[in-house]
């Protein structure tokens, strides 16, 4: 059984700042991807938004959440158990909204990918979370490795996510370009 959970932690600091850095970053350019696609945001696109978009955010948001009450030092076995377990309960409950929308009621035309990345990854890394909190429960030192798990799955599915809507928005984005005439068509001139 290993001493005290901040000795514990500690060997993981840098891995938290890491990972809680990268999230808040993240956090922030899904909000810059959101203003670029504002044209094609609209009452049309609302149950897309809430489906793809704002889960992403939301698992990025998580990620960073969980690293911050990791670096917490005053934390106890029980109190970082408790509330990473209320967090991992409450993942799944979000994403199992989600995968009813995606995979159950096919809401959205999705294909088996996004399927995986936006439903069932994340669903995978808050069960993780579970599980770490039960380990925390038991003062398992391997809860350490479950946590690190549980936030490199949300990660590695929420930075997929936001590529693929980037693309998704760049590709559907009105272009603010004058059409290019091709090189071989008509003269403008007016000549015949």
């Amino acid at each position: 059984m290993p001493g005290s959970l901040a000795e514990l932690l500690h060997d993981w600091h840098d891995f938290y700042v890491l990972v809680g850095t990268a999230s808040a970053t993240l956090v922030g350019l899904m909000f810059v991807a959101a203003s670029i696609g504002s044209s094609i945001f609209n009452e049309e696109h609302r149950a897309p938004v809430r489906a793809f978009i704002s889960p992403t955010v939301t698992h990025f948001a998580s990620a960073l959440f969980t690293t911050l009450l990791v670096t917490i030092p005053t934390h106890g076995w029980l109190s970082l158990g408790g509330l990473l377990g209320a967090e991992g309960l409450a993942g799944t409950i979000y994403c199992g909204a989600i995968l009813v929308q995606i995979i159950i009621r096919h809401r959205f035309n999705v294909d088996l990918t996004d399927q995986l990345f936006y439903a069932l990854l994340p669903t995978v890394g808050y069960l993780l979370l579970l599980i770490a909190a039960v380990l925390l429960l038991m003062h398992s030192a391997e809860s350490t490795n479950v946590i690190a798990a549980a936030l490199l799955t949300l990660l590695l599915a929420g930075i997929r996510n936001a590529w693929d809507m980037t693309v998704w928005i760049v590709t559907r984005v009105p272009s603010s370009r004058a059409p290019t005439p091709p090189p071989d068509g008509p003269s403008t001139t007016g000549a015949a």
